[in-house]
């Protein structure tokens, strides 16, 4: 099972869409409303971390779930999400270079794990205003993506299954987006042995509605 955490986003259920692509096994959970040990005892193949508003210690469980789980359970953080995986590990998040609101950037990345496969210097959708100061990085996160101007879009941890990206690959504008996510998700089904289905049945809005 896939554990998503809503932070409050109207992304999210763009997600849940590329999330169900995959497998139908998954659920949607407030950042509010799941403590620890419910996760615990849920024990997800994987654990996905939304955008949201705010700052990555303002996101509910966010960071707490990074810290407890993230050293033998997959977990890919998104804008927020990605942010939150910064800060946990010693990052500082600041304010970004450029205000960026549903504008897109070209995003050059290293070819491994979520972007296997993932044309290079791709398109992405970026709306946030913070980001992971790069010169701040501890020496267990490394960088897997960025934009031409050097700008972090992709974190990867270097021993723990904890990946990010401060970039939108929900978004329509977001060129290899559907693959990104999709990478993620079955390698984190794989990792637990679970067999990745596809998408047929319900549809993925309606099974996220169901599981608020």
């Amino acid at each position: 099972m896939i554990l998503i955490i809503d932070n409050y986003d109207s992304f999210t259920y763009n997600l849940v869409h590329l999330v169900g692509g995959v497998t139908m096994d998954y659920r949607v959970v407030r950042n509010d409303q799941i403590g620890l040990d419910e996760i615990a005892a849920l024990d997800p193949a994987g654990v996905l971390i939304s955008p949201g508003p705010g700052r990555p210690d303002e996101a509910g469980v966010s960071e707490a779930v990074i810290r407890q789980f993230g050293e033998t359970t997959p977990i890919f953080g998104v804008c927020l999400g990605h942010q939150a995986i910064g800060e946990v590990f010693g990052g500082r998040v600041v304010h970004a270079p450029t205000l960026m609101h549903g504008k897109t950037s070209t995003v050059r990345h290293d070819g491994s794990s979520v972007f296997e496969g993932v044309t290079q210097d791709f398109t992405a959708t970026r709306y946030h205003s913070l980001v992971v100061d790069r010169a701040s990085l501890p020496d267990v996160l490394e960088v897997s993506a960025e934009t031409t101007d050097g700008v972090v879009m992709g974190l990867r941890h270097r021993s723990f299954p904890i990946e990010g990206v401060q970039f939108h690959p929900e978004s329509i504008l977001t060129t290899e987006g559907p693959r990104i996510v999709q990478n993620w998700v079955a390698a984190a089904l794989e990792g637990s042995g679970f067999r990745v289905q596809g998408s047929q049945g319900r549809d993925a809005e309606t099974e996220a509605t169901e599981e608020r």
